[in-house]
C-alpha cells in the first residue's frame, strides 16, 4: 500500500510539472505570436511611414497587443530615452492637453504604480487598487480602475518604458497574466530597440543623403551649364549618372587665342570617391590649360613634338602645345600627390581651332572617338598615351585632325558600350558604330539616337555605369 501510494504521489508531481511546462509553452506562444505581430506592423509601416509615425503605430499596436493578452479595459505606456526622460507616451485618459499629458504623467511616475515599477525594475501586480498604495487616483479621472498590472519594458540592464494595464474590476489580473506579459515584455523591448535603431538608420540615411544631394549638385556645378556653341559648330553632351554622383565627366571650354578645350574623362570606380577626382582632374585641366603658359621642356619631350604633325614653327603652334600640357601636369599631380589611393582617368583633350577645323589632342587611355562624315565613319582617335594619373613623368603623344565641314565628332565613355541589358548583355560597340554610320542632321540627333537605342537595350535594368557622350558638329 505504501508503495502504491508512493506510485500515485509521484504521478501527481509528473502530472503538475507536465501542466507546468504546457503552461510556460503556451506562455512562450503567446509571447513569440506577440513578437511576430509587432514586428510585421513595424516593417509595414518603416516601408512608407515617416519617423514619428513609426514609433507610435508601434506604441498602438503593442498598446492592442496586450490588452488583448490580458482581456485589460485600459493601458498607458511610457517610453524613455537613454537618460531617463519620457520621450513618447500612451496614456489611458484620451485628448489631454500637451500640458494635462505632462503633469499625468509626472504624478504617475513620481507617486503612482508607473514609478514604482521604473524605480524597482520588477513587475507590478495589484488586486485591488483600493488596498494597495502603489495605486494613485488621478484628478478628475473620468474611468473607474479595480485592479492594475505593471510592467517593464527592459533591454539588459537598460529600461526602455514601462506598459500599465488595467481593469475596472478588482482581481482582474492575476499572477500568470504577470508572467505572460513578463515574458512578453522581452518581445516589446526587442520591438521597441528595433524603432529605436530604425529611427538612428533613418536619421543617418537622410543625413547622407542630403549629403550625397549636396555632392550632386556641387558635381553639377562643375559640368558646363550651357555648352559654348563657337560661330559655325555645334556642341552637345548627355550624361547620365550610375549613381547620386559620377566618375564620368565632360567640358567645353574657352582657350586664349579663340581655341575650344574639350574634354571627356571617365575616373576610376564609381560614387563618391571618383566624383572627388572628377572635380579634381576637371579643375586641374581648365586651370593648366588655360591660365599657366609653360616652356616645352617642363612637360613635353622633343619625341613628343617630332610625333606632332603640327610645324614647330607655326606662329599659333604654342597656344595649342601650352594647352595640352595640362594632361601632363595634371597627370603628375595625381600620380605624385594622391598616388596612395591609386585613383586615375582615362581622358581625351582635344584642343580645337574653329576656323580652320583643326582639332589637336591627346588621348589618355579613353575609348577612341569617332568622327563622322557624310558617308560613314571616317577615323578613330586612338589612344596616344596611359591612363592620366597612373604614373608620374610618362610621355602622352600629341595627335593632330583635320576637321571638314558637316563632319561630327562623337566621344563616349565606357558606360556606352557595356550598357546592361536585364539578363547582363552589354550593348557593344559593333551596336553603336552601327548607330553612328547613320547619317546625323546634328549633334544633338545624334545623341538622342544613341541614347534611345541605350534605353532600349538597359530596359528595366539598374544602370551599371555612368554614361557620357559628347558630340561636336562642323556645320556646314
Amino acid at each position: 500500500m505504501i508503495v502504491q501510494h508512493q506510485s500515485i504521489e509521484q504521478l501527481h508531481q509528473e502530472l503538475e510539472s507536465l501542466r507546468q511546462e504546457v503552461n510556460e509553452l503556451k506562455t512562450a506562444q503567446a509571447a513569440y505570436h506577440a513578437q511576430s505581430e509587432l514586428l510585421e506592423n513595424l516593417v509595414a509601416m518603416a516601408r512608407s511611414s515617416s519617423e514619428k509615425e513609426v514609433l507610435t503605430a508601434t506604441l498602438k499596436n503593442t498598446m492592442a497587443v496586450s490588452t488583448r493578452l490580458t482581456g485589460a479595459q485600459r493601458g498607458s505606456l511610457f517610453i524613455y530615452n537613454s537618460s531617463g526622460a519620457v520621450v513618447a507616451s500612451i496614456l489611458t485618459r484620451d485628448g489631454a492637453t500637451p500640458e494635462e499629458s505632462t503633469k499625468l504623467i509626472g504624478l504617475v511616475l513620481k507617486d503612482g504604480l508607473a514609478g514604482w515599477v521604473s524605480r524597482h525594475r520588477e513587475v507590478g501586480l495589484i488586486y485591488d487598487t483600493k488596498k494597495d498604495d502603489r495605486w494613485v487616483d488621478l484628478p478628475n479621472q473620468p474611468y473607474q480602475v479595480g485592479s492594475a498590472l505593471a510592467v517593464p519594458i527592459l533591454r539588459g540592464d537598460r529600461l526602455l518604458g514601462v506598459l500599465t494595464l488595467l481593469h475596472s474590476q478588482s482581481e482582474h489580473f492575476t499572477k500568470k497574466d504577470a508572467h505572460l506579459m513578463e515574458v512578453t515584455a522581452d518581445q516589446i523591448a526587442l520591438a521597441l530597440e528595433n524603432v529605436q535603431l530604425y529611427t538612428k538608420l533613418d536619421t543617418t540615411k537622410k543625413a547622407l543623403e542630403n549629403e550625397l544631394e549636396k555632392g550632386k549638385q556641387i558635381q553639377n556645378d562643375f559640368l558646363p551649364e550651357k555648352l559654348i556653341q563657337p560661330s559655325g559648330w555645334e556642341i552637345a553632351a548627355y550624361f547620365s549618372p550610375a549613381r547620386d554622383v559620377a566618375g564620368d565627366f565632360y567640358d567645353a571650354f574657352e582657350l586664349p587665342g579663340g581655341y575650344v578645350g574639350l574634354v571627356i574623362a571617365d575616373v576610376c570606380d564609381k560614387g563618391v570617391g571618383a566624383a572627388l577626382f572628377m572635380a579634381l582632374f576637371r579643375s586641374l585641366i581648365r586651370i593648366f590649360s588655360g591660365q599657366i603658359q609653360l616652356q616645352e621642356s617642363d612637360v613635353l619631350t622633343s619625341e613628343a613634338l617630332e610625333n606632332c604633325p603640327i610645324n614647330p614653327h607655326r606662329a599659333d603652334y604654342s597656344a595649342e602645345i601650352d594647352a595640352l600640357k595640362a594632361v601632363s601636369l595634371t597627370n603628375n599631380y595625381i600620380a605624385k600627390i594622391h598616388c596612395q589611393l591609386c585613383m586615375f582617368a582615362t581622358m581625351f583633350f582635344g584642343v580645337l581651332n574653329p576656323t580652320t577645323g583643326v582639332l589637336t589632342y591627346i588621348n589618355g587611355g579613353h575609348e577612341f572617338p569617332i568622327i563622322i562624315g557624310k558617308e560613314g565613319i571616317k577615323k578613330r582617335l586612338s589612344k596616344t598615351g596611359p591612363a592620366v594619373g597612373m604614373m608620374p613623368n610618362v610621355k602622352f603623344k600629341i595627335e593632330q585632325v583635320q576637321l571638314e565641314p558637316g563632319d561630327i565628332l562623337l566621344a563616349y565613355t565606357d558606360g556606352v558600350p557595356e550598357a546592361h541589358s536585364p539578363t547582363g548583355e552589354f550593348f557593344k560597340e559593333k551596336n553603336l558604330l552601327a548607330l553612328v554610320e547613320q547619317q546625323a542632321p546634328s549633334a544633338n540627333a545624334l545623341l538622342n539616337r544613341i541614347e534611345e537605342n541605350l534605353r532600349l537595350h538597359i530596359g528595366e535594368a539598374t544602370q551599371f555605369d555612368d554614361i557620357t557622350m559628347l558630340s561636336i558638329h562642323w556645320l556646314k
